[in-house]
């Protein structure tokens, strides 16, 4: 079974509250939610929240929009992980974001199919990260239930425990690691949902193609930002990949 595992908090520090805030009568989460089942190879779509009870709300919101929901620890988002595949008995993880609310299933189904016509242990459109042509923010990671279980039970450092993935990423010589790439080079685009900034971008592309096309695609939101460079602008000045950073810092700890 493929099963996306969505992993979500509003304990943000950048931008807490951020999956909740709407554009077009509705939420981020919802948005990335009705995206996400667009995919054609997807099988469940489980939430995967903390514990904590500032994530009650999520629970709540899952209840309600009748969509799998899973608590597990809150920093350790390695084990969240682990729990949750197996609350679902999951064969194969996508794993997403909810930061990622312009994600286009055809992303989520390209990435999965190199998954599963290559003896590859592990797929993704952004690691590594030098060369990626895919935007930030539209990140798909496709690897089995016993390469999770493998990182869970041998992952010890804090950037691992927090990044699920780090454990693969840091050992190419012993998993066989494969990025999917786009055709062109999209990596100048920036469509996480991290900074106000970032939500001010996201809200202006839904703004302008959802009401035409709700299920709008990466091309549709690219090409209409190299026509209005000044949206663009926006949040391009963000630096990328500051939690991992922080994270590679606790590990020196």
């Amino acid at each position: 079974m493929n099963a996306a595992i969505i992993q979500a908090r509003l304990s943000s520090s950048r931008l807490p509250g951020k999956i909740f805030l709407e554009v077009c009568g509705m939420s981020m989460l919802e948005h990335m939610i009705t995206r996400v089942k667009r995919s054609k190879k997807i099988d469940e779509i489980l939430i995967a929240t903390s514990n904590n009870s500032a994530d009650d709300l999520i629970e709540i919101w899952c209840k309600k929009h009748q969509v799998k929901c899973f608590r597990g620890p809150e920093q350790d988002v390695l084990k969240r992980y682990k729990l949750a595949k197996d609350f679902i008995n999951a064969d194969t993880i996508i794993r997403l974001g909810a930061d990622s609310p312009l994600i286009d299933p055809k992303i989520i189904d390209d990435v999965l199919q190199t998954y599963e016509q290559n003896n590859f242990d592990f797929v993704s459109n952004l690691f590594p990260v030098e060369g990626r042509t895919y935007p930030d923010g539209v990140n798909v990671e496709v690897f089995s239930s016993k390469l999770l279980d493998i990182a869970d039970f041998n992952a010890k450092k804090p950037s691992e425990r927090e990044h699920v993935t780090f454990y693969f990423w840091m050992q190419p010589e012993r998993f066989k690691i494969f990025r999917h790439d786009y055709p062109k080079d999209l990596s100048k685009f920036r469509f996480n949902l991290d900074y106000l900034q970032d939500f001010c971008l996201i809200r202006l592309v839904f703004e302008e193609l959802f009401p035409k096309n709700n299920f709008f695609t990466l091309e549709d939101a690219t090409d209409w930002l190299n026509n209005h460079p000044e949206v663009f602008k926006i949040n391009n000045m963000i630096e990328p990949n500051q939690g991992w950073n922080k994270s590679f810092e606790e590990d020196k700890k």
